[in-house]
């Protein structure tokens, strides 16, 4: 049974937890614009392995490649983790069943850098993220609980950097994980600690994790980041001259424009549905995927259930 389903998105979609775009169309002054020292931009330089994903030019038969599949907050080491589902979608990259000229890893693959919590499928992800990464090119962005980059290098094998930046059919994408933006965690740890322990223990209560999905909707603090990180990497991306940005961070999928600038959230894989981004020609596209015996989402619905909007 295909377990990768795509959510319809409007050709201006509007993030489910806002209420209008219009009421986030706040600045990014010049002297908060983020210190990046590590920023990858593909529209100047390749590198990688990305040829070797791609269909011989003459064989009409094998399915296009998209651009970029786009995926973030695995939390490896987190007992929420969706580990074997993500064994899953990365065996249908390497076996080719999702064709995609890069794999980009928006940040949180791991829940802190505390190895011993990694369990055998955990570590399998791993394993598999660094096969991908012979076959094609793969790009790491670093997210706040990945720790010291020289760690995650050595062990995949892949560059990681702050933010990525590379074409798709003519307009410019801009990938970050988006936590620079969020600075509810460094002025509040204890706060954010408690947070982040209710919403674990939320989702191993409900393994539909509905109540964790509610409580978010429900927390105003929540809410707060969703709109800080949005309207925040847009004014960020619009001045790098990008047409599109997309972050992760939030746990929360979701896709806006404003100002002309189109904004998209890869969401977790630390609920059900996970989510991820699909690239093509410009165009992106949220996609679910979800085990065989889970009930389906509703076309339509981004980032939270009925009850919670």
């Amino acid at each position: 049974m295909e377990i990768f389903k795509p959510i319809s998105i409007a050709s201006h979609p509007v993030n489910t937890l806002a209420t209008s775009s219009a009421n986030v169309t706040m600045g990014f002054p010049a002297h908060s614009a983020p210190t990046v020292s590590n920023r990858w931009n593909a529209d100047d330089t390749l590198c990688g392995h990305g040829s070797s994903s791609l269909p011989p030019a003459d064989d009409h038969s094998a399915p296009q490649p998209l651009d970029a599949v786009i995926i973030s907050d695995i939390h490896l080491g987190c007992d929420n983790c969706q580990a074997k589902l993500v064994i899953r979608f990365l065996e249908n990259i390497l076996e080719g069943r999702i064709a995609t000229r890069r794999l980009i890893i928006n940040g949180d693959v791991f829940d802190s850098i505390d190895f011993r919590r990694l369990k055998k499928t955990h570590w399998k992800v791993l394993s598999m993220i660094r096969h991908l990464s012979d076959k094609m090119e793969v790009i790491w962005t670093c997210g706040n609980h990945d720790g010291p980059a020289e760690i995650v290098s050595h062990l995949l094998g892949v560059q990681v950097l702050n933010e990525y930046i590379f074409t798709s059919g003519n307009r410019r994408m801009l990938v970050l994980h988006g936590h620079i933006f969020d600075d509810f965690i460094d002025d509040h740890p204890i706060l954010t600690w408690i947070g982040d322990a209710i919403y674990n223990t939320l989702q191993m209560v409900d393994r539909r994790h509905h109540i964790a999905r509610l409580a978010k909707a429900r927390s105003k603090i929540f809410l707060h980041c969703l709109d800080k990180v949005q309207r925040k990497s847009i004014a960020y991306a619009r001045r790098l001259g990008c047409d599109v940005v997309m972050c992760g961070h939030t746990h929360n999928c979701a896709a806006a424009n404003e100002g002309g600038i189109d904004y998209f959230n890869s969401g977790c894989w630390t609920e059900l549905p996970s989510t991820w981004l699909a690239v093509e020609a410009g165009q992106v596209t949220i996609r679910r995927c979800t085990p065989d015996s889970l009930l389906e989402v509703p076309a339509g619905t981004v980032a939270m259930p009925a009850e919670a909007q």
